[in-house]
This record gives structure tokens, sequence and C-alpha cells, in this order.
């Protein structure tokens, strides 16, 4: 499970549109927290039944569903012309049913345009449409295309921008305002789309530490010396669709739920709406752009016109929509393209049946992953004796926690991931004052001014053998990992370049744990080996983390995923398949202490009977020494 939550956070590593170097595309980019301790014995009587977590799921999803949607909510705009109290009218679409309309398609470097005379930036004039057809068109859907080679100008080259502009008018009537008699403002539908994307690219100055020498394009290395680390650059996507909403809902001027009230554009004096044009780029894949140089002559683009009904279109909108992340600015919360890639390659290439199982799937994963957190932290907070548990595991895992942050924190990841990192450090740092003492020694300061913070065993591991255990595990477990963390210090050191000093350490630290990091989870189990028991493990946190795994096996096959995150999932089952024999093999023994410090013996019972027989004076019997001594 560890490697599964690096190898996520390597993913993440590189923010949108961030090149290496050398100009290739770079690759890399909670719940309740403090259970109420109860008593163990009441723990362990009162068993919630199926039905009371069922309704405490459900419970929870609703509360992170109203949470995210409140977090979504756009604030509705008041219609200032309208009177307070006053009951709002419903609206109309200007564009009734099976409406005749032109469209008229225009390419300008201009924002605003105004020159409708200038016949040689009209791209596309399509004649005849009719509004919410679904059976015309080249191929009987509705659709229309085109396709033009666009000339590519000097200014466009050099970063400028490529507007289109769009004009549905009805059958008769021009987009020029300037034609009296021809123009009609409620018979005109425009919208204007920016066809260039700026992509950030960054130049990541690695080298190798040991000779000086780089990898890296010369012609990079110089962009770099004279754009600076980061360059901004426009980069281009032939293929483009046009969609007219085919919806005619009654919708009232500041009630429409958003997304939806970022398109729907209603008329200030009518108050009835517009019909509503989409762009939809949706399935263009981030690795089909390209960018704009000197040396490309012109720009190829394939405009689709189709109609789109009302749910398809909520679909698209509800994905485009605005993060609740926003707030944070765009690099906080912006997904690298690889990662807007993969899923809509999966929509693409998946099996419908097979993709119909992952989102199920991915929704129980969800639920688990919740669960095992919840059960984690129960677990720790109600946890009396630390026999059979393996402390130095945790310890181990708060500076595995460490490194991957240090690490992302180095590679400039987004926001997001740094937050969630930062919050799995803080709960294992909360760990670590369960399974020791922790206390502030203010006699020792460090400097006569800072009180210093003491580490003490817990009786429950001292006293046990456990921490024999636990030691004699991680010296056995030394003998494997020093050699390979040598190895892979010498390798990475002769053969990755790095930014510096300082980044090849974190680099060859998380390099490191990443693969070989599987191997911390051992000691667990051979100290279950040398207690003969598994009772004192977390089994509901271990049984939903399982789970969660195996459906990561799922998603590596489905989803194109690196082969060591395939490898990680099934490493992680390996283990956990142990955990399952020694469970097997190791019956339950009543007399054993459970996790929450008791066993199924009610010594109670014994501790009252023996008193009282105690006090229970003995009886008189009158048989010779050699009969009693018989009985």
């Amino acid at each position: 499970m560890a490697a599964q939550e690096t190898q996520a956070t390597q993913q993440s590593s590189v923010s949108n549109g961030e090149v290496s170097s050398n100009g290739a595309a770079a690759s890399g980019q909670v719940a309740q927290t403090g259970a109420t301790a109860q008593d163990p014995q009441q723990q362990q009587q009162q068993q919630p039944s199926a039905w009371q977590v069922i309704k405490g799921v459900l419970f929870r999803i609703f509360i992170i569903w109203a949470i995210s949607s409140w977090f979504r909510r756009g604030p509705s705009t008041p219609d200032p012309n309208t009177p307070a109290g006053a009951p709002r009218v419903p609206s109309r679409n200007l564009f009734p049913k099976d409406t005749l309309m032109d469209l008229y398609v225009y390419i300008s470097e201009s924002e605003i345009f105004t020159d409708f005379n200038n016949t040689e930036e009209l791209f596309w004039y399509q004649q005849d449409l009719v509004y919410g057809e679904w059976t015309t068109g080249d191929s009987g859907d509705g659709c229309y295309e085109y396709y033009k080679e666009l000339d590519l100008s000097e200014s466009v080259k050099q970063n400028g921008s490529i507007y289109m502009h769009i004009y549905f008018t009805k059958s008769g009537f021009h987009p020029d305002p300037k034609r009296k008699g021809q123009y009609r403002r409620l018979s005109t539908v425009h919208a204007t789309r920016m066809l260039n994307k700026y992509k950030r690219r960054k130049f990541l100055k690695t080298k190798n530490l040991l000779t000086g020498e780089t990898e890296a394009d010369p012609e990079m290395i110089k962009r770099a010396e004279s754009h600076g680390p980061v360059e901004i650059i426009s980069h281009w996507h032939p293929n483009l669709t046009i969609n007219m909403v085919d919806d005619h809902t009654a919708w009232v001027k500041g009630s429409v739920p958003p997304p939806l009230d970022q398109h729907v554009k209603f008329d200030a004096v009518s108050g009835d709406y517009y019909p509503i044009v989409y762009f939809n780029d949706y399935w263009n894949l981030q690795k089909d752009y390209y960018p704009i140089n000197d040396t490309l002559q012109n720009l190829p683009l394939r405009l689709t016109y189709c109609p789109l009904s009302l749910w398809r279109w909520q679909l698209y909108a509800a994905q485009n929509a605005r993060s609740p992340w926003n707030f944070l600015g765009e690099d906080t919360y912006e997904q690298s393209d690889e990662d807007q890639d993969s899923v809509k390659v999966a929509l693409l290439e998946t099996n419908p049946y097979l993709l119909g199982l992952t989102i199920v799937v991915s929704i129980v994963h969800s639920i688990f992953e919740f669960l095992a957190f919840k059960n984690d932290i129960q677990f720790w907070n109600s946890r009396q004796s630390l026999e059979g548990l393996s402390v130095r595991s945790i310890i181990f895992g708060v500076f595995q926690s460490l490194v991957v942050l240090l690490y992302i924190l180095d590679n400039e990841t987004n926001f997001v991931v740094q937050v969630s990192v930062f919050i799995g450090l803080l709960i294992d740092f909360w760990k670590i004052t369960k399974v020791m003492d922790v206390r502030l020694d203010r006699e020792n300061r460090i400097a006569g001014i800072v009180p210093r913070l003491v580490f003490k065993d817990k009786s429950t591991y001292v006293e046990s053998s456990t921490k024999i255990y636990d030691d004699m595990a991680f010296k056995y477990l030394s003998w494997l990992l020093y050699p390979l963390f040598g190895c892979y210090a010498v390798y990475s050191l002769l053969y990755v370049e790095h930014k510096g000093w300082y980044s090849w350490v974190l680099s060859m630290l998380y390099g490191f744990l990443l693969t070989f990091g599987f191997i911390t989870m051992t000691p667990q189990l051979f100290i279950n080996y040398k207690m003969k028991s598994v009772a004192h493990l977390p089994w509901r946190m271990l049984t939903y983390k399982a789970l969660n795994t195996f459906i990561d096996d799922l998603f590596a096959f489905v989803i194109k995923m690196p082969m060591m995150y395939r490898i990680g999932c099934l490493r992680d089952d390996v283990v956990f398949f142990i955990y399952l024999y020694q469970r097997w093999i190791y019956r339950v023994d009543p007399n054993r202490v459970n996790e929450f410090g008791t066993s199924g013996v009610d010594h109670t019972k014994d501790s009252s009977a023996q008193p009282a027989a105690a006090e229970t004076p003995a009886a008189i019997t009158e048989k010779p020494d050699g009969e009693k001594k018989n009985d």
C-alpha cells in the first residue's frame, strides 16, 4: 500500500504543460480524527449491525456531497429590474423549435470582430440549418463538417492569439449591425472562442553531478537562457466541434443551477434567453496539441456543427466546471495533461461493460478508502497495549511520509497534493504519540532556550517480547536494505541527472522507498510468526486497504499506468495474502489478549469467585487422613 501511495504522488509531481530541459513533455506530475475512547469490553460486546454500518456510510456520502455542492455553488445574480418580492416569470428560447437559420464563422486575430465585409476572414458560411433537427447533414445525424487550412501570420507565430467568431442568425438576417433591415438583435446569436491554447513549458536545469554534463538539447538551453525558466508557448489543435443545445426549458433568470448558469444568456429587454452555443473540445487529447512556431506555414482546422441534447450538455458542462479549489489559483489544482488524457482514453478505448464495472468499483474504492482511514484512526486512538505491534514500522512510516513531502515540495507539485501529503504526515506524527511516551524536557534545553523533546518506549512495548522481535526483524532487514540502498544511491548518482545535491538526496530516497518500501511491511510478519498470533492487528483497516489494492489492480489494467505501479500493487497483494495465511494458521485463542487489551475469558467472574471460596469455611469431616488423601 505504501508503494501505491508514493507512486500516485510521483505521477502528480510536475504541473500541467511542463517539459524537461531536453524539450520532451514531463511525464511525472478527511474524516473523523479522534474517535472517543470507550471501555474495551463495551466495544467488544456491542458490535454495530450491518444496517448501522450502511446508514453510517450513506450519511458520510451525503455530508461529502453537501460540502462539495456548497463549494461549487455559484451566487445567483438577481435581476435588478425586478422588484424585491415580485414573482419571476419563466422565459423562453428566442429560437423556437425547427427555426431555419444560417451559420457564419469568422477567423480573426482580434478578440472583438467588426469587419464583416472582409470576405477573407469569413471561414465558413452554412445556410438553411434547422434548429433541433437530428436527421439532416452529411451523415444523417444533423452534423455538418468543414475543413480548411489557415494562413499563418507572423504575429501568430510570435505567440499571438487567433479567435473564432460564431454567428447564428435566423434565415434572411445578417450578423452585421450596420446593415439596416438585415440585422435584428433578437435573431442573432454570437459566441467567441480563442482557437490557440497557451501552455507553460518549464526548463528543468539538470546535470550529472559528477561530470557536470547534461543530455539536454542545446537549443533548449539557449531558450532557457533567453526566455527564463518558464516559457509560455501557443499550441494548436486541428479539430473543434460547435454544438447548439436543443433546449426549450422555461428557465427563470437568477435561478439557473450552476454550472449551467455560466452558459444561459438572457436578453436584458425581453427577458428571454438565447440558444446555448457550446464549443466542445472535450475529446481533444492534450497530447495532440502541437506548438505554433516559425516552422509552420499554415494551420489546419476542421470545424463540425452538431446539435446537442440537454443532458449531454450538462455532462460536458459539469466536467469543465470550475474546480472548488479555484480560489487558490490555477496552478494549485490544475491537472497534468496525462491525467486529463488518461480518463478520456479509457472512455474511448475500454469496453462499455468493463467501463461500467470500473465506475461502480471506483465508487466502492472511495468508500473503502474512507473506511480504512476511519478505522485506522479508531484503532490507534483506542489502543491500550502495544504487544505484537511493530513500533519501528510506525517510526519508519513517519520518515517515509516526510521524504515524500520534501520531494513533492522540491518538484513544485500542485497545492492539493501537497496538502493531502501534509495531512498524512500529521497523522503519522499523531501515531507516534500513541506508540511512544512523548514529553518536553524543560531542564535539559537545546542551546539553553528550546525545551528538548524526549521519546520513550511505552511499558507495554518494552515489557513484552514484542520489542525483542521488532529489533530482531529490523536487524535482519537492514542486512538487505543497506546494500540495496547503497547500490541505488550509486546508480542514481552515476546515471541520473539532478538539479543539485539536495535534489539528488531527495530523489534517491524517494526512488528507493518507491521501489523497496514494501519491505518495511515485513517486520510485522516476523513478529506475528514469533508470537504465533495475529489478534493484535487492525484487521478492519487492513481488509479495507487490501480491497483497495485489489481495485487498483483492476484500474492498472484498464487505464494506462506505469509498470512500476502495477508491480507495486502486486507486491502489496502478496504481503496481504501472507497476512491471511498467518491468520489461518494461528487460530483464535480465547485466553489471548486482543487489540483492545481484553480476552475472551471473563476474568471478573473468576476473581469474584475466588474471594467467595476463601470466605466459605472448610467442611469438617471425620474421615481418616489416608481416605482424605485418596479423595
